[in-house]
């Protein structure tokens, strides 16, 4: 069953007769609804494509959202093989909310690392709904230490409304495990690729996309905050969450024109949900090409286009 977001209302009552007819047919297969079916069909795709032409920032966030959009894990299984999942941070704990390991992309070994949210009531409570502890951060740094003394290129999946404000993760020094994964990023000397592919949400996604290439997913969002705590803080109301998402700039086509990211990937027409092999072959295609366009790079080369990528934002920002 397809759950429908709210814009998506006029979608889901079309979508639905024309399900409600095919339901009629199976029971009487005297009847013939062919034309009447295919009439719903197409006026839904007419009505999706509308529907997508032009989302704001605000749907933007809802899509990036979706239960159904693929996660990390699906990522995973599809885009590589021989994954070995490692775990722990050798210090407190395993983080659920963090997942990753050694892998072969196309054949290349690889180290992946990435957030998963769970796609269910028991799995999302497990993964803490993609929300890294320090754990998580600190389990990051020592997989990044390993690709960096094996030479393996690093990739990261971002999907996290952003790390966990908890009691006991402030207590196990959340911030200073956010900056240090932010700064095993910038030192590391082997090619770094990060793709955005749901929400990018805060320090918790930038300690994972301090790379030399970011991509954004087309309805994926990247900001400093979630629109709903920008609108709580500057507004006092966080039902402006629309009028924030316009002012954070946080979809990926916002960004690619800033510089924060370096390319979007499109994805299939009503979102990556309604179509997870098309957008997971489409991320596993934008991943080669950067890699490739990073071969044959020393590790001093890789460390100065990271930092100088970075510097760069704060130049360009000032020179607006």
């Amino acid at each position: 069953m397809t759950n429908y977001l709210d814009f998506e209302k006029p979608l889901a009552e079309i979508e639905g007769k024309a399900e409600e007819l095919r339901a009629l047919a199976r029971q009487n297969e005297e009847m013939d609804i062919a034309d009447e079916a295919a009439a719903l069909d197409k006026k839904a795709a007419d009505l999706l494509k509308e529907l997508y032409k032009d989302l704001t920032p605000w749907r933007k966030c809802q899509v990036a959202r979706h239960p159904e959009r693929p996660h990390c894990k699906d990522y995973i299984k599809a885009l590589f093989t021989d994954y070995t999942p490692l775990a722990g941070d050798r210090n407190f704990a395993d983080d659920h909310a963090v997942m990753g390991g050694l892998a072969r992309f196309n054949g290349q070994p690889v180290m992946v690392i990435g957030h998963e949210k769970g796609n269910d009531t028991k799995s999302r409570i497990e993964r803490n709904f993609g929300m890294a502890r320090p754990e998580g951060y600190r389990k990051a740094i020592r997989l990044m230490e390993m690709a960096d003394k094996f030479g393996l290129p690093m990739i990261t999946l971002v999907d996290t409304p952003g790390a966990y404000p908890g009691k006991g993760a402030e207590e196990r020094g959340q911030s200073e495990a956010i900056a240090r994964s932010t700064e095993k990023c910038l030192q590391i000397g082997v090619p770094m690729v990060s793709v955005i592919i749901g929400e990018g949400g805060s320090g918790g996604a930038v300690a994972f996309a301090t790379a030399n290439k970011v991509a954004m997913l087309e309805h994926s969002v990247y900001s400093v905050i979630s629109p709903e705590g920008c609108a709580s803080i500057l507004w006092k109301d966080s039902e402006k969450m629309r009028e924030a998402a316009e002012a954070l700039r946080l979809t990926a086509q916002d960004l690619t024109k800033l510089g924060v990211a370096d390319r979007a990937i499109e994805e299939p027409m009503g979102g990556a949900h309604r179509n997870a092999p098309a957008a997971i072959e489409a991320v596993g295609k934008a991943i080669a090409e950067m890699l490739e366009d990073m071969s044959g790079k020393s590790g001093k080369e890789l460390i100065q286009e990271r930092r100088q990528k970075f510097l760069d934002m704060g130049n360009k920002g000032l020179a607006a």
